[in-house]
């Protein structure tokens, strides 16, 4: 039962980050593509909404289970280009707190790892084929 619950918030924290995310994109979506710009990314209009459709995605993979192993490693691919393209290295002369921001996304990329090799659990799971050549948990 620990087991089951445990798995079950942690598809919710992960589904809610992702949320989180996407609800402030379509807040603001010109915000967001300002800080892409900012980053130094050409059609940041464009990848901004591509940013937000694939967190909801994402949050929807999360949320009911469906395509979790997959969308586990695409979340921590995105998660770890994240870090890089706005709080690596070159952002840390101007900001100390950008290094803590960046450490912060390889413990979620972690987990995103961990979450990708041991499945969506058992209870409340959408069943999918698996499209990474295994069977699903």
């Amino acid at each position: 039962m620990a087991r089951t619950a445990a798995v079950l918030v942690a598809r919710l924290i992960f589904g809610g980050i992702f949320v989180m995310a996407l609800v402030f994109k379509f807040a603001d979506m010109g915000q967001t593509a300002t800080y892409i710009a900012s980053a130094g990314f050409p059609f940041a209009l464009p990848l901004a909404w591509i940013a937000a459709f694939f967190e909801l995605a994402l949050a929807v993979c999360f949320l009911s289970g469906a395509f979790f192993t997959e969308a586990s490693i695409l979340a921590a691919i995105y998660v770890l280009f994240l870090a890089f393209a706005f709080h690596g290295p070159s952002h840390w002369t101007a900001n100390q707190a950008e290094f803590g921001f960046f450490v912060d996304h390889f413990t979620f990329f972690a987990g995103l790892l961990f979450a990708a090799v041991h499945g969506p659990g058992d209870r409340l799971v959408l069943r999918t084929p698996p499209l990474l050549g295994r069977a699903a948990r």
